[in-house]
């Protein structure tokens, strides 16, 4: 499918419904994923920083993003969204470039986020990247993230009242989305999804309500994030702990070599 194409649907899969992206950490994961019957493909940024070497935390050199999502765009047919953290820059003119490179690389999405900085700082990155983006015509999905939930940057009773009005300002500097990772309270949940004018990402949390009722609260689209990236390093970290212990296999569930081998046969 066309990237234009990718675009289209990637926009549409947030209408209705709750878009599911079990992140992906490089070309393998996100094959396997596909392959389960993902409708879209979306990179964690800690799995994409472990697998590379780094810590999570902006530390990933650009060049090593931007090979780990062409090697995803190889492997995949369907929509790609790209975590790009804060853009891997505070200028939000290196910033945009940055998201300019990911997009034509085979991005169709990206994810940005505030962390611990200024809403001012990610407004402008967000409004110099719609422009720069424009300028050549891509078309790509910015889901802003705010980390009022997740870093506590304000008291429990004033977070839904702080989220909603750093998305106002997300959503006229250009946002198409609002990603709010650590709410887990139906109501924060509601209350956020009714207000905020963005589709509402919330995040995997073991607290978090079940599927049909983030549905019904408003939720569009709900990320594993790193869960699924730290489940297979524990379980990667168990088998070899067995084998450099014992010199044997630890009886564990696992996919053959010829499934595995299969899922990259035609690519």
């Amino acid at each position: 499918m066309h990237v234009a194409s990718h675009a289209a649907l990637f926009r549409r899969l947030h209408a209705q419904g709750v878009l599911r992206l079990a992140n992906a950490w490089d070309a393998g994961s996100a094959r396997l994923i596909e392959s389960l019957g993902a409708p879209a493909i979306a990179t964690t940024s800690a799995g994409v920083a472990w697998s590379r070497g780094y810590a999570d935390g902006d530390t990933l050199p650009v060049e090593q993003l931007l090979e780990t999502v062409e090697e995803i765009a190889r492997v995949i047919r369907v929509p790609l969204s790209v975590d790009m953290e804060g853009g891997y820059s505070d200028d939000p003119v290196v910033a945009a470039a940055n998201v300019v490179r990911v997009a034509e690389a085979g991005a169709v999405g990206i994810n940005l986020e505030d962390g611990a900085g200024p809403p001012d700082l990610l407004c402008a990155k967000i409004a110099r990247i719609r422009q720069d983006l424009a300028a050549r015509g891509l078309d790509v999905y910015i889901n802003a993230r705010t980390d009022v939930f997740l870093r506590g940057l304000a008291p429990p009773e004033q977070r839904v009242q702080l989220v909603l009005e750093r998305a106002a300002r997300y959503r006229d500097a250009g946002a198409d989305g609002l990603f709010v990772p650590g709410v887990t309270e139906a109501r924060a949940i509601g209350e956020i999804a009714a207000n905020a004018g963005l589709p509402l990402n919330v995040m995997l949390r073991p607290e978090l309500p079940a599927l049909a009722e983030l549905e019904s609260l408003g939720v569009r689209r709900l990320s594993a994030g790193s869960h699924i990236a730290e489940a297979v390093f524990a379980h990667a970290g168990q088998l070899a702990s067995v084998f450099l212990r014992d010199g044997r296999a630890a009886p564990v569930e696992r996919m053959g070599y010829g499934e595995i081998n299969t899922l990259f046969s035609d690519r």
